[in-house]
């Protein structure tokens, strides 16, 4: 089975890669765009704002804790890379699919 380019197995969860559009009008998931996915955010990018909108959205939408949603780089950026513990690629394409738009 083929992942898209935005998600990346790991042996303890899995990697997202995203761009995270701060200041949008809501809280959505996106389309992707090339290697990327899509994340809109009302949060300002100031103080960690944005990042910490992103997590909650993120943790929402998987349905899972936001302990298991970690920033691994890009805390400054809006090109992130976040890991996911504790869930399948599987899991993540089904419910990211179901949040598109949301």
């Amino acid at each position: 089975m083929s992942f898209p380019a935005y998600l990346r197995a790991a042996a303890d969860g899995v990697f997202l890669s995203l761009k995270l559009q701060p200041r949008a009008s809501v809280n959505e998931v996106g389309e992707p765009l090339g290697n990327e996915l899509r994340i809109k955010v009302t949060a300002p990018p100031v103080d960690a704002a944005a990042n910490e909108a992103l997590v909650r959205l993120l943790a929402e939408v998987l349905e899972c804790p936001r302990n298991t949603v970690e920033l691994v780089r890009g805390q400054t950026s809006r090109h992130k890379l976040i890991k996911l513990y504790g869930i399948s690629v599987e899991e993540v394409q089904a419910k990211l699919g179901n949040g598109l738009g949301r």
